[in-house]
């Protein structure tokens, strides 16, 4: 049996997979994941499925305990989605300012006229960007699932307490290949 189902009108959304997100160090290669996102991508345009591609151009204004931050001037090519996504003009895309792509954008709304009423996330950091969507769309009342081979995260600690703690409360988990097997 597997892990997930898939709704008729389920939609792809890909975190972050930009040029200044992907070329940080992630526990597992994120070659990999922008990988399986393209054949993700690939399979949901192919059926006529919305795909959704994510950037990030800023970060929430509150003060944080953490350190870090940016700091400094970003490339000019920092939030430029990666080329081997395949970017097509049907694809809708959704620049946010914070961790989750809900917040602040209209990605809700543009789901919504679609009918949508799943989406499969996939991108990086899993416990950032992917965390936060997936608990926004559960939010929302969307079906979520979880291309579980199709994230990653800086913190391989952070990125299996997602994939093992809060994904299976906001969602259902599942590989590329089964998500692409049910898509028919």
């Amino acid at each position: 049996m597997p892990a997930t189902t898939l709704d008729a009108n389920t939609a792809l959304v890909l975190i972050d997979l930009q040029k200044g997100i992907t070329a940080l160090p992630t526990f597992s290669p994120a070659a990999d994941v922008v990988a399986r996102s393209a054949e993700l991508a690939a399979a949901f345009r192919e059926r006529g499925l919305p795909v959704v591609l994510v950037n990030v151009t800023g970060g929430a204004p509150g003060r944080t305990q953490a350190a870090g931050g940016r700091g400094g001037e970003l490339p000019a090519d920092w939030a430029e989605l990666v080329a081997e996504i395949g970017r097509q003009p049907g694809d809708i895309t959704v620049t946010k300012q914070q961790w989750g792509a809900f917040h602040g954008t209209a990605l809700d709304l543009e789901l919504r006229r679609r009918g949508v009423t799943q989406i499969v996330l996939a991108g990086i950091a899993t416990s950032i960007g992917v965390e936060s969507t997936a608990r926004a769309a559960h939010e929302h009342g969307y079906h979520v699932t979880i291309a579980t081979d199709a994230v990653t995260d800086m913190d391989a600690d952070a990125h299996r307490n997602s994939i093992e703690k809060i994904f299976p409360r906001l969602g259902e988990l599942d590989s590329t290949k089964a998500v692409i097997e049910l898509l028919g």
